[in-house]
């Protein structure tokens, strides 16, 4: 990478944790738009319009098939650079895919959720485990939060500053409380409930392996992933009852709409709808 494009993509950075943006969030869009800056390289880029973009996103779809949802990301971290930068708003809104197939949500069933702690030595792991499934976190979520936010006196967690910029709070189980006296007792960390082996926050990537290692270990065939326990634990929540809106308040999605899709799953797996097969 030139170390022109280099400086350009630190400062943006810079101005993305200024607005509070989270770090995955940030990580991603200096990505995509480095891809962008190399294109044009050789050009100058406050001469570049509209046009100038469409034709990039075509070489990416025909040369590297890119995704809606990646063909997305990069016009955002177009239009934030710009807007941030040079004060333009670009008009990129024609060049956003109109057509996205809406697949549901991939889940895991209780049996397998018992069979993935089973499988789960680790009392730091499963602590974590236990929070992506049993309080329905993101995973970013996770590893900030700080042993202030574990309310043991009210059984409540406190998530701060998450994705959509509005705190929320989510009951505490007391199962995963016991877990996690256990786990401060023999780790005591400092100041994230969950801390690397050099401090600060836990890293992701470590949450994502070792949650693929236990499913191996539990001969789970599905490739599970710490969304998916978010996705069990909003199905499972459905199945047994809770109203939709307190599930939305306890995922913490702005619309409910986004959390409607989690209806479709339970309709299915508890209609008991019979296959003309079956009358065979």
């Amino acid at each position: 990478m030139p170390p022109q494009i280099t400086t350009i993509l630190t400062a943006f950075a810079a101005k993305l944790r200024l607005q509070r943006y989270a770090p995955s969030s940030i990580k991603a869009y200096t990505h995509a738009l480095g891809k962008f800056l190399a294109a044009f390289k050789d050009c100058d880029i406050t001469q570049l319009n509209v046009q100038h973009i469409e034709g990039f996103i075509q070489q990416l779809q025909q040369h590297q098939n890119i995704s809606p949802a990646y063909q997305k990301q990069i016009l955002a971290a177009i239009g934030k650079f710009y807007l941030l930068f040079y004060q333009r708003k670009l008009a990129l809104a024609v060049l956003y895919p109109k057509r996205h197939t809406k697949t549901l949500p991939k889940y895991l069933t209780l049996t397998e959720v018992k069979r993935l702690l089973q499988h789960c030595s680790n009392k730091k792991h499963l602590c974590i485990i236990q929070l992506l499934y049993g309080c329905g976190l993101r995973v970013s979520e996770v590893v900030t939060l700080k042993i202030e936010d574990i309310d043991s006196a009210a059984m409540r967690i406190a998530i701060r500053a998450p994705k959509g910029k509005k705190d929320r709070v989510v009951p505490l189980p007391k199962l995963l409380l016991e877990n996690l006296r256990l786990y401060y007792s023999s780790h005591h960390p400092k100041e994230f409930l969950f801390e690397g082996q050099t401090g600060g926050e836990y890293s992701v990537k470590s949450i994502q392996n070792f949650i693929k290692k236990c499913a191996l270990d539990a001969q789970l065939i599905k490739n599970v992933t710490p969304h998916m326990l978010r996705h069990s634990y909003a199905t499972h929540q459905l199945e047994q009852g809770v109203h939709i809106q307190n599930v939305q308040k306890l995922l913490g999605h702005k619309s409910i709409k986004t959390t409607e899709i989690y209806t479709h799953v339970v309709d299915v797996s508890k209609g008991n709808i019979p296959s003309p097969l079956d009358h065979l």
